[in-house]
């Protein structure tokens, strides 16, 4: 993508960078053309997102907080590669849902994470492979957490 068309097609406002929780890069470029980022929670802003699916937080609510995830790591991403029209692909999702264990609507609150990359990069770009996983809990104490395997644009 060039980055008029980015500009163009993103629509999103993007937060301000998450910064590690830990002692570990939040973006880690590798291969020359691929990226890793490592997971990213829901919090934007001055919002609070604790607890687990079905006990705190709807299935649609996960939903949203699984958007935000991705909203969170693509401010990262933005401030790695410094646009965004670079991403050839969105090539995996991980994407951990923490919820008690009869919990089974993992793939929906998922669907909050796919269904914004396909908004806003289109298909196949914004279509990625993708796991959906229940955990009984994040760090936290976050509802969903979202990492993702990216590729890039050959670089000149």
């Amino acid at each position: 993508m060039s980055e008029d068309r980015t500009k163009k097609e993103i629509c999103v406002e993007l937060p301000q960078v998450p910064k590690a929780g830990g002692s570990y890069a939040v973006v880690k470029l590798f291969g020359g053309k691929f990226l890793y980022a490592s997971g990213c929670g829901p919090i934007l802003d001055d919002q609070t997102w604790k607890g687990r699916l079905s006990e705190e937080y709807t299935t649609d609510e996960g939903y949203r907080a699984a958007a935000n995830c991705i909203r969170n790591m693509l401010a990262a991403i933005q401030a790695e590669i410094g646009d965004l029209g670079k991403i050839r692909s969105f090539v995996k999702l991980l994407v951990f849902v923490a919820g008690p264990a009869d919990y089974g609507q993992q793939s929906q609150v998922a669907n909050g994470a796919t269904d914004l990359l396909l908004e806003l990069f289109g298909d196949p770009c914004g279509r990625p492979a993708r796991s959906a996983i229940g955990v009984s809990s994040l760090p936290n104490h976050i509802p969903v957490e979202v990492e993702a395997l990216v590729e890039l644009e050959e670089q000149d």
